[in-house]
């Protein structure tokens, strides 16, 4: 008996307020540099369809494909073999709103470097906080 979707957990979505132009907000995002900055070393291109790696340090290079790009506003990637990365981006005056959204969990999967789900979205929930505020500080300099 499947009783709802106990095996799913909801996504990771955080938002923050970026004192700098939605422009340079995306560039932070949107770049291979920008990218490097404050998340992980990658080679990234914003096309669509466009495969990359992202450095993971211990867990190796990990496979990603964008999947979106509405240039200032949106972009997502797939992620390692489960996940989707969006950065949605919204503009307040001369500040920027950048919300963004980790999905793709399943408690009864296993991530492709042999942790669970359930283990590894706690440990990105913290770590995305952190990130972000390397996103703002990097920004914000």
């Amino acid at each position: 008996m499947n009783i709802g979707n106990r095996s799913s957990s909801t996504d990771i979505r955080r938002t923050v307020r970026l004192n700098a132009p939605i422009d340079q907000a995306w560039k932070a995002v949107a770049t291979s540099e920008g990218l490097a900055a404050w998340f992980m070393p990658n080679d990234f291109q914003p096309i669509v369809g466009h495969r990359f790696h992202l450095n993971a340090g211990p867990f190796g290079m990990s496979p990603c494909e964008v999947t979106e790009i509405n240039p200032s506003h949106r972009l997502s990637f797939r992620w390692g073999k489960d996940w989707v990365l969006t950065f949605e981006l919204k503009e307040i005056a001369n500040q920027t709103d950048l919300t963004l959204i980790h999905s793709g969990w399943d408690m009864d999967k296993e991530t492709e470097f042999g942790e669970r789900h359930t283990i590894v979205r706690d440990r990105m929930d913290q770590g995305w906080g952190k990130l972000l505020a390397s996103l703002k500080d990097y920004l914000e300099v």
